[in-house]
C-alpha cells in the first residue's frame, strides 16, 4: 500500500464508526459493515473481486456482532478495514481460502485494537461533560455543538485514524520484508486454508440459527440444499420452485378450512 491508500482506508476506519457527521444510517450502518467496507477497500487497492471474496465471509461471521450498552469487544469497523486490506497485502499468491483465513487473522487483530481505542475515546470523552454542563448551566446553548461535535469528534479521530495508519503502515513495512506466501510454512498456509473454509459453514449456522425457529423450517432449508447441490438448480429457480411450492400450500389449507 502507498501513503495515500493507507490515509484513504484510514480514514473510512473512522468514518465507519460513527454517527454524528454522516450519520448512523450512512456511517456505522453503512461504511462500517464488513461487506461495504470490503468493497471500499477493494477500490481503493484496485483489488475489488479478491476483496468482496473476503467481504462476504467476514459479513456472515460479524452478523451477530452486537454493542450491548455500547460495550465493544470488537471494532467492526476496524476489523473489517483492516482485515480486508491485510488479506490483500498479504495474499498474494494464496488461494481464496487461505486468503480468507488471512483476512480472519488480521481482523482480529484490528477489531483488537479497535475494541481499546473505542474504550480509550470513552474515557477521553468524559471530561466533556462538564464543558458541556458548563454551558448549559450558563444558557448558552448555542455553544453545546462544541463539546459534542468539535472536541467528541477530534478524539474520534484521534483515536481511530492515527492508530489505523499505524496499523496499515506496520502491515505495509513487513510486506516489503519479502514474498510473504512464499515465507509461511507450509502448515500455516494449511491451517489459514482450513480456518477460512471453515467460515461459510460459521456463517451458515449464524442464519440457520436465526431463520429456523421450528422443526419443518430444517425440512425445507433441506429440500433448497438438496435442490441447488444435487439437481444443480440456481438460486433463481430454488426461489420460484418455494413461491410455487407456497401458493400451493396455502391453496390446499384454505380449501380445508373452508375459506375458498
Amino acid at each position: 500500500m502507498n501513503m495515500v491508500q493507507i490515509i484513504l482506508i484510514a480514514l473510512f476506519v473512522y468514518l465507519g464508526a460513527i454517527g454524528s457527521i454522516v450519520g448512523n444510517t450512512i456511517g456505522w450502518y453503512t461504511l462500517g459493515r464488513p461487506l461495504v467496507a470490503s468493497f471500499v477497500v477493494g477500490v481503493i487497492m484496485g483489488d475489488v473481486s479478491t476483496a468482496m471474496l473476503v467481504g462476504v465471509p467476514l459479513q456472515i461471521m460479524y452478523m451477530g456482532n452486537v454493542t450491548p450498552g455500547g460495550a465493544v469487544a470488537w471494532d467492526l469497523s476496524y476489523a473489517t478495514y483492516i482485515g480486508t486490506a491485510g488479506a490483500l497485502v498479504f495474499g498474494k499468491g494464496m488461494g481464496t481460502t487461505e486468503v480468507i483465513g488471512l483476512a480472519v487473522l488480521f481482523a482480529g487483530i484490528g477489531g483488537l485494537v479497535g475494541g481499546v481505542m473505542w474504550n480509550v475515546s470513552y474515557a477521553l470523552n468524559l471530561p466533556l461533560n462538564r464543558v458541556a454542563n458548563k454551558y448549559a448551566e450558563a444558557g448558552e446553548t448555542k455553544k453545546m455543538y462544541i463539546p459534542n461535535v468539535v472536541f467528541g469528534q477530534l478524539i474520534g479521530f484521534a483515536c481511530r485514524f492515527i492508530p489505523a495508519v499505524i496499523v496499515l503502515s506496520s502491515m505495509t513495512a513487513a510486506s516489503g520484508q519479502g514474498d510473504f506466501a512464499s515465507m509461511i510454512p507450509g502448515w500455516v498456509t494449511t491451517l489459514l486454508g482450513v480456518f477460512g473454509g471453515m467460515m461459510a459453514a460459521l456463517g451458515m449456522g449464524i442464519i440457520l440459527s436465526f431463520l429456523l425457529k421450528k422443526q419443518y423450517h430444517f425440512a425445507v432449508f433441506l429440500v433448497g440444499f438438496i435442490l441447488v447441490t444435487y439437481f444443480g438448480l440456481s438460486m433463481m429457480g430454488v426461489a420460484v420452485v418455494a413461491v410455487i411450492t407456497a401458493i400451493l400450500y396455502f391453496t390446499v389449507i384454505d380449501k380445508l378450512a373452508g375459506r375458498e
